[in-house]
Order: C-alpha cells, then sequence, then structure tokens
C-alpha cells in the first residue's frame, strides 16, 4: 500500500473504533494512539505510555487486527510499541480529528446491496473512567509547607536533616525514610517540603505525596474496574513516593499486600519511598510483621514532642509570616501553656491575630487569656495547683503543708511564690482561686508572687533556670 493509502485505511480504522467504542472509550484511551508504519505485513502503533499500551494491546488489540485485516488482507499482525514522541505517518490531532469526523460516516453500499449492520458498542467501555495519570496522583501540597518555614529544634533535627538529605540527593542514602511522631509535630510539613523541594529543583522526576487512605482508594478502583495491571505500572514509574499515615492500612490486608508488592518494586528500581505514621514501625498494630520489617529496613526518624524554645522558635515564626505585632510575652505564654502539638500552638496565634484585626483591639496577655480561654482550660486540664505545689516542695526540700502555712521565712516564701506563679502560668485559675489554694491568701499576694518571680528571673540566669526546670518537669 502506498503511504496515502497507509493513511487513508488508519483514519477509517479510528472512525471504526470511535463509533464501536464511544467518544469517552475514544478520547480516554485510543485517541493518542499513532500509526507508526506498516511493514513486513506487521502494522506497528504508538502508545504515550506503557500503561496504555498494555491496556490497548489487552482490550482492543485483537479488534484493531481486524479491522487492518479488512482493509489490507495481507496484514498478519499488530504490534503496539511505546513512542512518547509521535513520529511516522502519524497525523497532528487536528488532522486527525477531522479524519475521525470523516470516517464516522459509513462507506456508501453499492447498488441494491443489504445494509451494512450498525456495530454493536459495549456499554461497559463508556463507564470506565481511566486510572489517573501519575501527575494527578498525587495530593495538592500546602504552599505554606516547605523547608524555609520549617522551624527547626532538637524535637525534629534528625527528621529535618534526612528530609533535607533526600530532597536534595537522587541517591538513595536509606530507603525508605519513616517518620513518626503524634498529631500536628511536623511530619506532613516535612513531606511537603520533600515534594516542593525536588519539584523545584529536579522537575523531570516523578514526585507523588498521597495519603494512605488514597493509596488503598486507588488499589479498590482499580479491583473493582478490573485495571490492577495498569495501577502497578502507574505506581511503579514514581521516582520518589510518599505516603502519609500508613497506619490507616491497619487490619486491610488485601491493601497491605499490594502496598507490600509496591514497596519492593519501588525499592528494587531505587526510587525513594517515604513514608510516615504516627507509631514506630514495630508499634503499628494490625500491620503485617513483613510490612513491618520492610518499613524499619531504612532510617526510622521520630519527631518528638515539642519544647517550649521550639514552640517558642515556631510562634515567632509564624508572627513574622503573618506580619503580625504580638508582644513577647503573649507569645512566652502560649509556648508555655498550648503544650499539645504544633497545629494547634498555630490555631491559637491566628486567632487571636484574627481577633485583634477584627474587632481593633491591640494584642496583650488579657486579651489572649480572653480570646483563647476554651484552648487554655483544655490544655491545662491535666495540671492542678495540688502537683505544682507538691512538686515545688520536693524540689525546694521544703514540706507540703508549708504552701498553705502562714510562714515568712524566705527558704519557705521563695518556694511558696515560685509554685503561684506556676499556677498562673500552668493553669486556668483566677488569681482569688490560686489565692484560695494556698492558704487562703489573697489575690494581691498571688499578683505580687506572680511579678517577683517574673523579675527574679529577668536578673538571674540562675534561678530563671530553677524555674524553668520545674516547669518542663510538670508539663512533662
Amino acid at each position: 500500500m502506498s503511504k496515502e493509502a497507509v493513511a487513508a485505511s488508519w483514519a477509517r480504522i479510528r472512525g471504526r473504533l470511535r463509533a464501536e467504542f464511544g467518544d469517552n472509550v475514544y478520547r480516554n484511551w485510543l485517541k493518542a494512539m499513532t500509526l507508526v508504519e506498516v511493514r513486513d505485513a506487521v502494522v506497528r502503533i504508538a502508545a504515550p505510555t506503557r500503561f496504555k499500551r498494555d491496556w490497548i494491546a489487552n482490550h482492543f488489540g485483537e479488534r484493531i487486527r481486524g479491522l487492518w485485516q479488512s482493509e489490507d488482507p495481507t496484514v498478519r499482525g499488530i504490534e503496539i510499541i511505546v513512542m512518547p514522541e509521535r513520529a511516522g505517518v502519524s497525523m497532528t490531532e487536528d488532522d486527525a480529528d477531522t479524519a475521525d469526523a470523516l470516517a464516522l460516516a459509513p462507506e456508501p453500499a453499492p447498488a441494491g446491496a443489504p445494509a451494512a449492520p450498525q456495530p454493536i458498542r459495549p456499554a461497559a467501555f463508556d463507564e470506565i473512567e481511566p486510572v489517573e495519570r501519575v501527575d494527578e496522583l498525587s495530593a495538592r501540597l500546602d504552599p505554606r509547607f516547605t523547608f524555609e518555614n520549617f522551624v527547626v529544634g532538637k524535637p525534629n533535627e534528625l527528621a529535618y536533616a534526612a528530609a533535607r538529605q533526600v530532597a536534595e540527593t537522587v541517591t538513595v542514602r536509606f530507603n525508605p525514610l519513616f517518620l513518626y511522631g503524634g498529631v500536628g509535630l511536623g511530619k506532613t510539613h516535612l513531606m511537603h517540603a520533600i515534594a516542593w523541594h525536588i519539584r523545584k529543583r529536579q522537575p523531570s522526576r516523578k514526585v507523588v505525596y498521597l495519603s494512605a487512605e488514597k493509596f488503598m482508594y486507588q488499589f479498590i478502583r482499580a479491583l473493582r474496574l478490573k485495571e490492577t495491571v495498569a495501577f502497578k505500572e502507574q505506581f511503579r514509574s514514581i521516582d520518589v513516593l510518599m505516603v502519609d499515615d500508613v497506619q490507616f492500612f491497619s487490619g486491610k490486608d488485601s491493601t497491605q499486600e499490594e502496598f507490600f508488592h509496591t514497596f519492593n518494586a519501588l525499592i528494587d528500581q531505587n526510587s525513594q519511598v517515604v513514608i510516615s505514621a504516627d507509631k514506630s514501625p514495630n508499634d503499628l498494630a494490625g500491620v503485617e510483621e513483613r510490612v513491618k520489617s520492610r518499613l524499619a529496613w531504612g532510617l526510622v526518624a521520630d519527631v518528638h514532642p515539642t519544647t517550649y524554645e521550639l514552640r517558642l522558635g515556631i510562634l515567632q515564626s509564624k508572627a513574622e509570616q503573618c506580619a503580625a505585632k504580638v508582644p513577647q510575652n503573649v507569645l512566652e505564654f502560649l509556648a508555655h501553656r498550648i503544650t499539645s502539638n504544633v497545629r494547634e500552638l498555630e490555631g491559637a496565634l491566628t486567632r487571636l491575630v484574627a481577633h485583634a484585626d477584627f474587632v481593633g483591639r491591640s494584642i496583650s496577655l488579657e486579651t489572649a487569656q480572653d480570646v483563647l480561654k476554651d484552648l487554655l482550660r483544655a490544655n491545662s486540664r491535666q495540671v492542678t495547683i495540688e502537683e505544682i505545689q507538691k512538686r515545688v516542695a520536693e524540689h525546694y526540700n521544703i514540706k507540703f503543708g508549708d504552701m498553705h502555712s502562714p510562714r515568712r521565712a524566705r527558704a519557705v516564701a521563695r518556694p511558696r511564690q515560685v509554685a503561684m506563679y506556676l499556677a498562673k502560668q500552668l493553669t486556668s485559675r483566677s488569681l482569688p482561686e490560686i489565692g484560695r489554694k494556698f492558704g487562703g491568701r489573697d489575690h494581691t499576694t498571688v499578683m505580687h508572687a506572680v511579678r517577683k518571680v517574673e523579675e527574679l528571673r529577668a536578673s538571674d540566669s540562675g534561678f530563671n533556670e530553677d524555674v524553668e526546670l520545674l516547669r518542663r518537669m510538670i508539663e512533662g
């Protein structure tokens, strides 16, 4: 056949495929095919990706071969190859659409001949949506979650350093990187930061970040639509796979099985895997032992609960990003009182700044206590004045009863003032309530104690360290 005859046959075949399988299937799967050549009785057709090639070969290969043989009886076979760039006698998109539209019209039948039977259109194919492309798999990344916006401290320095190593080098040093820690401590922030950094510095690498829940959803969907081959090919073509909250796989045996094989395939081809969970691999309940073993294979980095210094640094960084004027004593107060997690800490500052903007009041310690009273109450629920008194008495080697006694000796009065100060900082009790807990003292006595301790902390570094140590002991 001449080149023109081959092109005409290909246009008619595309039109028949579109008529038989419908616009949806044609657009999603068949339109991307390119005719490369017809040589030695073999038609070579190109598909842009491997999983599209496999899908076309498995679902449409026989039909395409039959249509070609109807055009040219000498054709013995069809070969579908992967070719990202179109070549051969292929047409442009516009030319292909035009040819397809023309080819949709049936060829006129000879005079007196019976009408050609209309092709049967398989309804099942019209209902199938193809597997998402790799670049559509990844969840949306939060632009705030970058390495530049991550505040580093002792509790997270190992996790941060490991994340930067993964983001900045192509050569895999430890695989997988497993990040674990409690809610709101920065695991997700680090994973987003890795993705942002790689996409900016190495845009050609395929980076996918998704939750364990979405991985399971994609797997179940592939099973339902019988697209498991495409699913496997899709995930195995990734350069960096990051899966968040793998504790979600607990008890889901089929998903664990598929994740295990995906994990192994990526490791074998030297692709990077980053995992996060709320517990270490060995402590994940409901997860198979072989999966736990593989998860612990690389570097396991714990993101510890925050310290006061880290919380204060996070608040200062957040205030700078918001361009908000927040007094230092307010930041210190929040860092002392909100110890649950970073997410809640940042939310408290955002709420305080928004209140100041909307109401038109400047931010102060009193405003913070009023606006955040519910949050402060929730965070101070575990610390009682009795506990503070007991810890302070033990630390200064005095009797617990001295906290309530009228004794004014400095060896007793100073620890009592420290206990009052800590009660004001670590609980949501009012000044009169605190005074009553210290032998029925007046609220002005508590105010004096708080001011005195603050002055001593500012002027005496040894005393300041002493009070800080006590605070940490009580909080932790």
